[in-house]
C-alpha cells in the first residue's frame, strides 16, 4: 500500500507559513516522540533557514522513555533546543518558555543594545497533523484557546496567541509534505493517526503494527490481549479477533475490527509505551 495524504488546504497553509516566517523569531516544531524522525517535516527545515529552532518531543507519555532520551540527545547534537513534553498532563511545558528564550538569546541581546526592551519573542508553532499542537498551546497558555481533537486536521487556519509579555505564538495548521520518498515513513505516520484513516486499509496497518511489536517489544500483545504471540501479524490479528469476540454474521472472524482495536489501543497507550524508530 502507498501511504500519502496531501489535501489542497496543506498547499495553501504552506504558502501562508512561508509568508509569515518573515515575522517570526523562532520556530517551535512538535514531533511525536514515538516517531521523532518520521513526524519531522523536511519542508520546515527548507523554509526555516536562519531561524532559531526548538523541537518538542510531544506525547512522550506514549513513547519508550529510554529511547526518547536518546532522541533528545540526538537532536541537541544537531543544534536544536529540545524539550520532552506530555501536553495532556502539562509535563515539561514549563521548560518550553526557557528553551524559547535560550534559542532567541542573540535576538534578545541585539534588541537590548538597540534600546528595545520587553518586545515579546514571536514563535511559530508547526507540526504534522495530529501531533498535538492545539493541546500543547492550551497547556502552555493554561487555558482553552484552541480547539483540540484526536484526529488530523482540527486546526484549519492560523491564529496569533499572546501568552504573556515575553512570548507570542502563531499557531498553524498541521501539514505534511507532498510525497514520502520512504514509504516506511508514511507507514509510521499512518500508525500514529496523522493520515486520514478513511483512505487507509485498517487490516494492513494492524498487520504491520503487530509485526513490529512482536519483533521489538515481545510480550506486549500477549499481555494486553491474553493470546500467544506469533511472528506473523495475520495470525496475531486472528488471535486478537478471537480474544475480543470480533465476529461477523455466521461466526467468521472480523479481522478489520480486531485491527481497529489494536490500532486504537496502540495510539492511546493501552498496550504500552513504544518508539517505532531510532536515530541510527
Amino acid at each position: 500500500m502507498q501511504y500519502q495524504w496531501y489535501p489542497g488546504h496543506m498547499t495553501k497553509a504552506k504558502r501562508q507559513m512561508q509568508e509569515d516566517l518573515k515575522l517570526i523569531d523562532v520556530i517551535i516544531e512538535l514531533v511525536d516522540a514515538r516517531i521523532p524522525h518520521s513526524s519531522k517535516n523536511p519542508d520546515i527545515d527548507t523554509m526555516a533557514t536562519g531561524k532559531a529552532r526548538v523541537i518538542l518531543l510531544n506525547k512522550a507519555d506514549l513513547a519508550d522513555r529510554e529511547k526518547t532520551a536518546r532522541w533528545k540527545a540526538y537532536y541537541e547534537a544537531e543544534g536544536y533546543f529540545v524539550v520532552t513534553v506530555n501536553s495532556k498532563s502539562s509535563a515539561g511545558v514549563k521548560e518550553v518558555e526557557d528553551a524559547v528564550k535560550k534559542a532567541c538569546q542573540e535576538k534578545i541581546e541585539r534588541d537590548r543594545k538597540r534600546g528595545i526592551q520587553n518586545r515579546p519573542v514571536r514563535a511559530m508553532i508547526v507540526g504534522i497533523p495530529n501531533v498535538g499542537k492545539s493541546t500543547f498551546i492550551n497547556a502552555f497558555a493554561k487555558k482553552a484557546i484552541t480547539k483540540t481533537g484526536n484526529k488530523p486536521g482540527v486546526t484549519k487556519g492560523k491564529q496569533w496567541i499572546r501568552l504573556n509579555k515575553s512570548v507570542e505564538l502563531l499557531d498553524t495548521p498541521g501539514i505534511l509534505w507532498p510525497k514520502f520518498e520512504d514509504q516506511s515513513v508514511g507507514l509510521r505516520i499512518a500508525l500514529i493517526g496523522s493520515i486520514n484513516d478513511e483512505i487507509l486499509v485498517t487490516t494492513e496497518l494492524g498487520f504491520e503494527l503487530c509485526n513490529f511489536l512482536t519483533e521489538q517489544y515481545p510480550g506486549a500483545l500477549s499481555a494486553k490481549y491474553g493470546v500467544e504471540e506469533d511472528e506473523d501479524g495475520n495470525v496475531m490479528l486472528e488471535r486478537v479477533a478471537r480474544a475480543r469476540a470480533c465476529l461477523k454474521k455466521g461466526g467468521e472472524l472480523d479481522i478489520e475490527k480486531a485491527a481497529g482495536f489494536v490500532l486504537d489501543d496502540f495510539r492511546n497507550g493501552k498496550i504500552g509505551c513504544f518508539t517505532l524508530e531510532m536515530p541510527e
